[in-house]
């Protein structure tokens, strides 16, 4: 018997010391890879990335445009207050899904595979969350996907079937049967449903480990359909107008308007009359017989009001979020960040929807709410796009960034310091040619100050060789409908009918509101040539030339110069 409790007692004590010796060299490990060593100094923060969807910069409190007077964002402007706007963040293809792929990625479109809405994310390519996992973090993802492939590579999912529905939403989750077949169904609106399922996983998530939480509504994307408590909301408000909806006599190209105008009135949805088959009035019951200007009057007050009243119930809903994290001592625990996967035209230049590279649709809000950085200024015009994301949660997360990505972390802005060599201009791609809204393929460059933009008019999905004959004296045909069929209850998914290429160049210095397309003045002839070099740069740097769409690149090399 004393025999056995001896061995036993060996026994014990090589394992323990087994024991001892693996977790040593674990933890020399760790000291070599540098990041997390520094979780024997303080526990490393939690980090919750809010993403809405069509949330534009100018309808943000904290932004300062025309809109914030209505205070529209109250708790997304305290955020702000206790961290930092960046007031210089772009898409780089501006509509959901390639945006969304950006992220996940840190990679430009072709890279990642993701050009349009019809394309996915395999988990293979779900970066983010599988690097996050690796550095030591819980990883969910609750709400809008719209990847359409399984969000395997996060620990935790529960997400929207492609765009979901804004009342009584099913949800996609983690189960018995293969993806997606397992779906749970919540009653509701859409956004305060999310925002529930957020707060039921933080109460219930392991704490072991910090956690990574991708918090992304579907608000406030069309059709607008708010709450039913925010059907007041602004009712008795006259909401203040942007400057070029009405008139803008300068703007546009040949590819935007047509020889003489001739496009104007079925390229991009308008809110006036302008484009008869593809208006806000039209869709929201404007009286047609009211003269033009009552007409765009009334169609803007209600398209504004039914955005800001589903925008507004994604600030409340934030309020809860973070009312939560005090009551659980999270809130100085957890870096907080706010941004929408693009921006949105909100009238501004009589259009609606994204897609185009002007600037209500290229630029995002990006706010971040990191505890306890004292250094950190209240805002940065650090010039950052959207492949930046990823390498900067993953900095902020301990990790460094892998060679595959095209972004870089900007982290070293919340300690005061600007990164080093970082970006002069950032390149910009819309793929789906026509596709819903009237948007002709277009890609540019934007600095600081000026923007270019080269629209091609074709889809990469066509196969014709096209020469610069082709396009002199090109009417489009009237009586195709690009956009809702009634009659199917379809969205027609692009089209075959080209536009004309044709170039626009905007001093965003001298013309903010982008009205005078300068490319043609012989004062900017100079910068606009170094700007074509810069943008030829990128293109072959990210690889987003045209090699594998050799009508597009016919296109690009008769109409370069």
């Amino acid at each position: 018997m004393v025999g056995v409790d001896l061995m036993t007692t060996v026994i014990r004590f090589i394992f323990g010391a087994l024991t001892l010796f693996v977790a040593f060299q674990q933890s020399a490990l760790s000291a070599s890879e540098g990041p997390l060593e520094l979780d024997r100094i303080e526990p490393r923060l939690n980090i919750i990335f809010i993403m809405t969807d069509d949330h534009a910069s100018q309808a943000i409190g904290a932004y300062g445009s025309r809109l914030a007077p209505l205070d529209p964002t109250p708790n997304i402007d305290q955020l702000a207050e206790e961290g930092i706007v960046f007031d210089n963040v772009f898409v780089t293809n501006s509509i959901c899904t390639p945006s969304r792929a950006t992220i996940m990625t840190g990679q430009y479109s072709q890279a990642n595979g993701v050009l349009d809405l019809a394309d996915r994310l395999p988990v293979n390519r779900q970066h983010l969350p599988r690097l996050m996992s690796q550095a030591g973090y819980y990883t969910a993802i609750i709400g809008k996907w719209h990847l359409k492939e399984e969000p395997a590579a996060f620990d935790y999912y529960k997400v929207l079937p492609g765009q979901g529905d804004y009342f009584h939403p099913e949800f996609r989750i983690r189960g018995d049967q293969p993806w997606p077949n397992n779906v749970v169904a919540h009653r509701g609106h859409s956004t305060d449903v999310i925002t529930d399922q957020a707060l039921d996983w933080l109460e219930s998530r392991g704490r072991a480990k910090p956690f990574f939480l991708m918090l992304q509504y579907k608000a406030p994307h069309d059709l607008y359909e708010f709450a039913p408590r925010y059907k007041d909301y602004l009712s008795g408000t006259e909401i203040p107008e942007p400057a070029n909806l009405y008139t803008q006599p300068g703007f546009g190209s040949v590819a935007t308007r047509g020889e003489e105008g001739r496009l104007a009135s079925v390229i991009g949805t308008s809110v006036s009359r302008r484009n008869p088959d593809r208006n806000m009035g039209r869709w929201v019951g404007i009286d047609p017989s009211l003269s033009e200007s009552e007409y765009t009057h009334q169609s803007y007050q209600e398209y504004l009001k039914r955005y800001l009243r589903t925008a507004k119930g994604v600030d409340d809903n934030i309020g809860r979020l973070v009312e939560y994290l005090k009551k659980s001592a999270l809130y100085d625990k957890t870096i907080i960040v706010y941004t929408s996967d693009q921006g949105l035209m909100l009238g501004e230049h009589d259009l609606i929807d994204k897609r185009w590279m002007y600037e209500e649709s290229l630029r995002m809000p990006f706010i971040v709410r990191y505890p306890n950085k004292e250094k950190a200024p209240r805002r940065s015009d650090l010039l950052i796009n959207n492949t930046d994301f990823a390498p900067t949660l993953l900095d902020l997360a301990g990790s460094s960034t892998p060679d595959y990505m095209h972004g870089r972390s900007f982290a070293a802005v919340f300690d005061n310091v600007t990164p080093s060599d970082w970006r002069q201009a950032t390149y910009y791609r819309f793929w789906m040619h026509r596709a819903y809204h009237d948007v002709p393929a277009h890609f540019g460059l934007r600095t600081k100050r000026y923007k270019l933009i080269f629209f091609y008019g074709l889809d990469y999905k066509s196969r014709k060789i096209l020469t610069k004959d082709d396009y002199d004296g090109v009417e489009l045909p009237r009586g195709e409908y690009y956009g809702l069929d009634t009659s199917r209850g379809e969205l027609t998914a692009r089209s075959e009918i080209r536009t004309p290429p044709g170039w626009e160049f905007y001093d965003l210095k001298r013309d903010a509101d982008e009205i005078q397309n300068r490319y043609d003045d012989p004062a900017y002839a100079e910068t606009i040539a170094e700007l074509k070099i810069e943008l030829a740069k990128l293109r072959s740097e990210f690889s987003e030339t045209d090699e594998k769409y050799p009508e597009i690149e016919k296109v690009v090399e008769t109409f370069w110069d």
